[in-house]
């Protein structure tokens, strides 16, 4: 096997974690709420990776929300354990939808042990209400180039 992860998408945004202590249960694995805890950790890491940080939202009032989040869960992972945690934006209105898939996948051996789909909705944080997304969410949620070209194409291909 090898030991680079078979990304489910090119060029993913990937954020190392390590599980720890805290992060076991009663049944000596990684507690599921602690996989969303990952993922919210990338995202926000992806975020900073554009030279921003979470005061933008703040002060433009607007903020991604979660409304569906789809998990499957492949493999436990255990204390110890070192995982890539990778991120795309697969989908955005550039208005008030976006879409995240994430991939979780051991550094030893490249392994998948997790997959999610987020579908997020931009709200405005006074009220909490569906808004139009600020300027710098709508730069930050675009759709790369090769993940498009990639998903377009396997929709051409099915």
């Amino acid at each position: 096997m090898t030991n680079q992860p078979n990304w489910d998408f090119p060029d993913p945004f990937v954020h190392k974690v390590i599980a720890k202590p805290a992060h076991i249960d009663l049944f000596g694995h990684v507690n599921n709420a602690i996989y969303n805890q990952w993922l919210d950790e990338c995202a926000w890491a992806h975020w900073n990776s554009f030279g921003l940080d979470p005061d933008d939202c703040a002060k433009a009032r607007r903020g991604m929300a979660v409304i569906r989040a789809e998990s499957d869960y492949l493999q436990a992972c255990y204390e110890g354990d070192e995982l890539l945690v990778a991120v795309w934006v697969t989908a955005s209105d550039g208005r008030l939808r976006a879409r995240r898939n994430y991939q979780i996948c051991r550094a030893d051996n490249g392994a998948t042990v997790f997959r999610a789909k987020w579908k997020l909705i931009c709200i405005n944080l006074d009220n909490g209400r569906p808004a139009r997304m600020s300027r710098e969410l709508r730069d930050h949620y675009q759709v790369l180039k090769s993940v498009e070209n990639y998903i377009a194409g396997t929709k051409a291909n099915v």
